[in-house]
């Protein structure tokens, strides 16, 4: 009687280990920026974080807010890792999608040949090189402007180039003197100014305004911006474990990315290979990141989206995202409106 059970055991479990892996997806893909929200996304494929749910766990990396959205309206990803103005925008325009986190709390900074500029007022009618027109960048620097009584159009002299490698290799071939990088394009100009052969040719930099410091100061909040996380797309967004599963595992990995910031800078740098090991690091050791589910971040999102809405309406499709926006976050997490 032992002998017959224990072989209807072993049967019952090799049959849930056949039924587990006929359950797996054939592949999953994770896509994201040049940036520190994409970090924990690398982690999971190269540590197989994921694999027991997929075949194949792919990160794919998108350049600009164009790519971003055409790798979301055409259903080429599974995971995205966006600004949180996209997604909001492309929620509210009908893209299937549903923020699951805020990782990202504030990687802006003004990057600048002068030593003592420490404010906003003090670029006034200087050349500033800018990243990603009438996108975050752009519209956070201006938001901050105007709020200090500048206009962004006349008292600056604003140079928009495609992407932040753009804006840092006109700083660092001295065709520019002034930028605004997110990070860690920022600590990536910083280091290779001071490294051979390039400081033969590259000015002294300096880390001059930080915005996220600058948007506590003027809009009195939390020195902080929500500034970007991860929205799951089409068919994922409606599997509840699949979900459950992700944000354990990012979650896992945005921890193990600040605990082991060398490691992390090694393991990025492999895979992007425009960043430096030593700049992703110096990158992660700023502290500016932090794992919030999409409900527990709603409240500082629904404020800085209120701050984008006064400023530039179409960011964000022209309104606040409703509840389904926020409808990705952990199974059982309670809405604001339930709470």
């Amino acid at each position: 009687m032992k002998i017959m059970r224990r072989t209807v055991l072993a049967a019952a479990l090799a049959a849930v280990s056949l039924f587990a892996q006929a359950a797996k997806l054939p592949k999953l893909v994770l896509a994201g920026p040049y940036a520190s929200v994409s970090f924990p996304l690398i982690h999971m494929a190269e540590s197989g974080a994921l694999s027991d749910l997929a075949e194949q766990v792919e990160f794919v990396a998108w350049r600009d807010p164009d790519q971003l959205r055409v790798l979301t309206l055409g259903g080429k990803a599974d995971f995205i890792a966006t600004p949180t103005n996209v997604a909001a925008n492309l929620y509210n325009r009908g893209a299937p999608l549903a923020l699951l986190n805020v990782s990202a709390w504030g990687t802006l900074w003004m990057v600048s040949r002068d030593a003592n500029m420490k404010t906003l007022a003090d670029f006034k009618g200087k050349e500033i090189a800018m990243p990603f027109r009438a996108d975050m960048p752009d519209i956070i620097f201006g938001a901050l402007a105007e709020k200090q009584g500048l206009d962004p159009r006349k008292d600056f002299r604003m140079r928009y180039v495609a992407t932040p490698m753009d804006a840092m290799q006109l700083l660092l071939t001295r065709r520019a003197d002034h930028v605004l990088l997110a990070e860690p394009a920022a600590s990536m100009a910083l280091r290779k100014s001071r490294s051979f052969p390039i400081s033969a040719i590259a000015p002294e930099l300096h880390r001059s305004v930080d915005l996220q410091q600058e948007w506590g100061r003027v809009f009195q909040r939390e020195a902080r911006l929500p500034q970007a996380g991860i929205a799951v797309l089409g068919k994922a967004k409606g599997n509840a474990a699949l979900v459950e599963r992700f944000q354990s595992a990012y979650a896992a990995s945005l921890r193990w990315c600040n605990e082991h910031a060398d490691a992390c800078g090694a393991m990025v740098a492999k895979r992007i290979d425009m960043l430096t090991p030593e700049a992703v690091a110096d990158s992660i050791r700023l502290g500016r990141s932090e794992f919030l589910t999409a409900q527990q971040a709603r409240p500082e999102l629904e404020a800085f989206f209120s701050v984008l809405l006064n400023k530039q309406p179409a960011i964000l499709g022209g309104k606040l995202p409703d509840a389904g926006f926020y409808s990705g976050s952990m199974p059982g997490e309670k809405t604001a409106d339930q709470r």
